[in-house]
């Protein structure tokens, strides 16, 4: 692993931890460049947590970010992922390119993005799996009774829900319960497809 990849790997999770703490439905929802820069992961408030020594450091990771590198996340439209992309080939990439483009959308790679959390900062927020289906098939009564005894899992990062409470977001990942969305045509995208069944469009 390069420094370069371990920069980007912590910028990214400085995104996902600074959502989680403040916003955690955001995660999945697409965010502006500018809001990213200004907002979400602010030079000022992160240097330190990301190990960088000037904003120059900072705005080329946000571009590298932005370009697709890693995998990391999704920009929108294509063709400011692509300037973005072919600047950084440049010997001096032009950084100023950043600000012409504060308004492109940005959306995080969701399975990077359930991996960025920390686990075990989750288990002060969320029950262990095993409480998270306290009333099974043997002890209920037949009005509470499922056709399946299995807890229903988050569609983001795999994990149990709790049955015994109404659930509008992951406690694991923050991830909400409402479906993904193919980027083409808006068909329901499951958890693990990596193609649209409707479009052949890839999911990412």
């Amino acid at each position: 692993m390069t420094d370069e990849t371990t920069d980007l790997e912590r910028f990214f999770r400085q995104i996902v931890l600074n959502l989680a703490a403040t916003d955690p439905a955001r995660l999945h929802r697409t965010l502006s460049l500018m809001d990213l820069r200004d907002a979400i992961v602010p030079y000022r408030a992160n240097r330190r947590a990301l190990q960088l020594e000037s904003s120059e450091e900072y705005e080329l990771l946000l571009m590298r970010l932005c370009a697709g590198e890693g995998g990391f996340a999704r920009t929108e439209p294509e063709n400011v992922r692509s300037l973005f992309a072919a600047e950084l080939q440049s010997t001096n990439p032009d950084l100023g390119t950043i600000h012409l483009h504060e308004s492109a959308e940005v959306s995080l790679q969701p399975e990077l993005l359930a991996r960025a959390l920390d686990p075990k900062a989750e288990m002060a927020f969320a029950p262990p799996e095993h409480l998270a289906n306290p009333v099974t098939q043997e002890n209920s009564p037949p009005s509470r009774r499922r056709r399946d005894d299995k807890a229903p899992q988050c569609t983001h990062c795999g994990s149990l829900l709790p049955t015994y409470r109404l659930v509008k977001f992951c406690p694991h990942c923050g991830g909400g319960r409402s479906p993904s969305r193919c980027f083409s045509c808006e068909n329901e995208i499951e958890s693990g497809w990596r193609y649209c069944v409707s479009c052949g469009a890839a999911v990412w």
